[in-house]
């Protein structure tokens, strides 16, 4: 299964993708207000993080999770974002780490996504990403949409990203092309939760 990091985002993704700032200070309220943005709340992720990845099972309509470490990095030009995921893929696979480097274009709302994970092809991807809603800088919803593919077939993928102060999920959906349906379907859904450091 793919993971990427906007949704990082999430996760970036997906799920993972984005960096994430401390509260303001009192009489920084128009600071913070200038920076609900997309760049911003992206940066404004930076730091450690221990959740879960999990998997929707479509027989019983429960989730199966499995441990997850990431660790979100601003590499210091206002735009780009590097994520290291690590999670235990069972005995058969075995540990995964999952390196996501992403880039954001303000001028057209879109993040250029570079994947990478031992034994597999680099993976390179476009989204589009979408602001949903904004009311504080640990509090927003997130949108990223792409095409791409999803068990080998064209799909478009959308990854939804929401921020609770410290806590950030991300569901990934996809919606496949030849399948004579316009419907969103569930893939997986990370959720995070900030490391005190």
């Amino acid at each position: 299964m793919k993971i990427y990091a906007a949704a990082f985002a999430a996760t970036l993704l997906t799920l993972g993708t984005a960096a994430w700032a401390d509260e303001p200070a009192a009489g920084e309220a128009g600071v913070a207000e200038a920076s609900l943005d997309i760049a911003s709340l992206r940066l404004a992720l930076a730091g450690t993080w221990e959740g879960e990845l999990a998997y929707l099972d479509y027989q019983s309509g429960e989730w199966f999770g499995l441990p997850m470490d990431v660790t979100i990095e601003d590499a210091g030009d206002g735009v780009t974002i590097i994520r290291k995921s690590d999670y235990d893929d069972g005995p058969a696979v075995g540990s995964v780490r999952i390196v996501s480097t992403a880039m954001f274009d303000p001028e057209n709302a879109a993040e250029y996504v570079g994947t990478f994970r031992a034994g597999r092809p680099a993976e390179l991807a476009t989204y589009a990403l979408t602001l949903e809603s904004a009311d504080a800088a640990d509090s927003w919803t997130m949108i990223a949409t792409t095409e791409g593919t999803d068990g080998g077939e064209p799909a478009r993928i959308r990854e939804t990203t929401v921020r609770d102060g410290d806590t950030v999920i991300t569901l990934k959906e996809v919606d496949p092309a030849n399948d004579g349906a316009d419907e969103w379907i569930t893939r997986n859904r990370t959720t995070l939760t900030r490391v005190a450091e």
